[in-house]
């Protein structure tokens, strides 16, 4: 397939709407080249395993995989990301939490999750597993309101991580910021889950222990202000 050599400067959603998913890819590939070969080996090898992982995930009207690149070419183009074990963990946040029984060794005992994690810390290293099984939801009480579970679980855990929150905040923009590309009855759900995790966010992001520049903090900080402003725009307005 043919992409135009501007596909380097489009915004990730464009290029998802115009391109799909082979779009994205070519995207990612131009995104690793900044790294040496090893690197770009490691990326790669992430990147086949979600694959592989989400194959037939679905988010609403695209691949799941999709999300998973945006995050991950959000983190080293816009966030100018070059800690390759993080970025390996944006790739695959979310494998634990969805395919916990494919990761695992099959003979492991025990809690799934944990084996899971044990698994791609042998494949990836500890690191990378630390900083996925920071982003991945626990296990909710049911008698409580999960979006207030889920509030505090990403504010304990991300406290813990400075890395981890450069990965949930690349997530959060590609599912807060972006809500307005999701379709139906997901529009609200995910304003409500996502509009009380503004404030949580820019305190995590100011903090002087946040691996990233000021510039890309203030460019963070502006993107929160525009999910801000769609939540708003959703669940704010009269019908």
């Amino acid at each position: 397939m043919d992409f135009p050599a501007y596909l380097a400067t489009m915004p990730m959603h464009a290029i998802t709407e115009i391109h799909g998913e082979p779009g994205l890819l070519e995207r990612f590939r131009l995104e690793i080249r900044a790294f040496d070969a090893p690197a770009r080996q490691r990326l790669t090898e992430a990147l086949e395993l979600a694959a592989d992982l989400h194959r037939d995930d679905r988010r609403v009207r695209e691949p799941y995989l999709n999300h998973l690149l945006r995050v991950a070419i959000r983190m080293m183009h816009h966030y100018q990301v070059r800690d390759v074990d993080a970025i390996v963990a944006g790739l695959l946040h979310d494998a634990v939490e969805d395919h916990p029984a494919e990761l695992a060794d099959p003979d492991a005992a025990g809690d799934p999750t944990e084996a899971a994690l044990a698994a791609l810390a042998a494949r990836f290293g500890p690191r990378v597993a630390r900083l996925v099984g920071a982003v991945t939801n626990p296990a909710y009480d049911p008698a409580r309101d999960k979006y207030v579970q889920y509030r505090e679980h990403v504010a304990a855990s991300l406290d813990r991580e400075p890395w981890a929150r450069v990965i949930k905040v690349s997530d959060f923009t590609d599912n807060g910021v972006g809500v307005i590309h999701t379709v139906g009855p997901k529009v609200i759900r995910s304003a409500t889950k996502y509009r009380p995790l503004v404030p949580v966010f820019r305190d995590l992001i100011a903090r002087p222990d946040t691996p990233l520049s000021a510039p890309v903090k203030r460019h963070i900080l502006a993107q929160l202000d525009l999910a801000e402003e769609r939540f708003s725009a959703i669940l704010d307005q009269p019908n």
